[in-house]
């Protein structure tokens, strides 16, 4: 299975008071000439305490809980302080009952533009634009709807919501990539739309049973794990059929193929075959991942 380790034992999600992220932040400058830009290094420290140190649900959190979040900054081109920059994030999800993290999703967004000068600070306010904290605002709800999800039925909703008010406020702005027109499907507006969109509810069901009664219990149980995981992916199949649009479901499979090949190398060759026609069938993209289950 491909995972990621660290010393961390799950027993019971969300259960004492702290901050709910662990961000790592990372700046690539290197497209950056001007050299009097090196207060950039900033940018790192600020936006990590930004995310680190804002209690951003009610819910309780153990330290071993909080939830990982990676962010690589890749900045391009440059005028007067602004700044057009990828952003990718990824976060990780423990395996309960283990000393593992999975990886939730990995997420790559080339349409931001911030103005950062010496010496600015952020501050979290969802009624008013920031063209730093909005999208920081926006992907960290994100996370917290996949991390939620991951644990109960459709738990993320509330915090999938309120991305979509990041969103609304940042449309009204004009801002680059927060509208539909932005030359791609694959990006802010579709991903929080089609997590919202009832279409998408047995996709979520399926999530959530994938990891909650599929990787959580696999260590224990693999063949009830393998049962539940086939249930998922029916549910997720049964989800895309009903939509034209991949984005969720390419971030999904991007996330867990090789997981998903490696819990079912070793089982029956019925239930072998029966997860490698679902797969193609949904994410035909990664077939030469899926064939090993032939």
């Amino acid at each position: 299975m491909f995972i990621l380790t660290i010393a961390v034992f799950l027993s019971a999600h969300k259960s004492a008071y702290a901050q709910e992220f662990v961000a790592n932040v990372t700046l690539n400058k290197s497209q950056i000439t001007n050299t009097s830009l090196d207060y950039l290094d900033d940018l790192v420290p600020l936006i990590e305490n930004y995310i680190n140190n804002h209690n951003w649900t009610d819910h309780r959190f153990e330290e071993h809980e909080r939830i990982r979040m990676n962010i690589q900054i890749i900045l391009g081109a440059e005028s007067n302080a602004n700044f057009d920059a990828t952003i990718i994030v990824t976060s990780e999800r423990p395996i309960y009952n283990t000393l593992q993290l999975t990886q939730l999703v990995v997420i790559s967004d080339n349409a931001w533009r911030f103005n950062y000068a010496r010496n600015r600070n952020i501050n979290h306010d969802l009624l008013q634009y920031d063209d730093i904290a909005s999208m920081i605002d926006f992907y960290a709800y994100f996370l917290l709807g996949l991390d939620f999800d991951s644990f109960s039925e459709m738990g993320g909703t509330e915090y999938y919501r309120r991305a979509q008010g990041v969103l609304d406020v940042a449309q009204s702005t004009g801002a680059l990539g927060w509208s539909t027109g932005t030359g791609s499907r694959r990006n802010r507006f579709y991903l929080i739309s089609g997590v919202l969109s009832s279409s998408h509810d047995d996709y979520r069901r399926g999530m959530y049973r994938y990891y909650r009664h599929g990787l959580d219990l696999f260590t224990q149980n693999p063949e009830a794990a393998r049962n539940n995981i086939v249930e998922a992916i029916q549910l997720i199949r049964d989800s895309r059929r009903q939509t034209t649009e991949e984005y969720l479901f390419d971030l999904f499979f991007g996330a867990n193929a090789r997981d998903l090949t490696s819990m079912f190398l070793e089982a029956e060759a019925s239930q072998r075959l029966e997860m490698y026609l679902i797969l193609t069938e949904i994410d035909s993209g990664r077939i030469s991942e899926y064939e090993r289950l032939q």
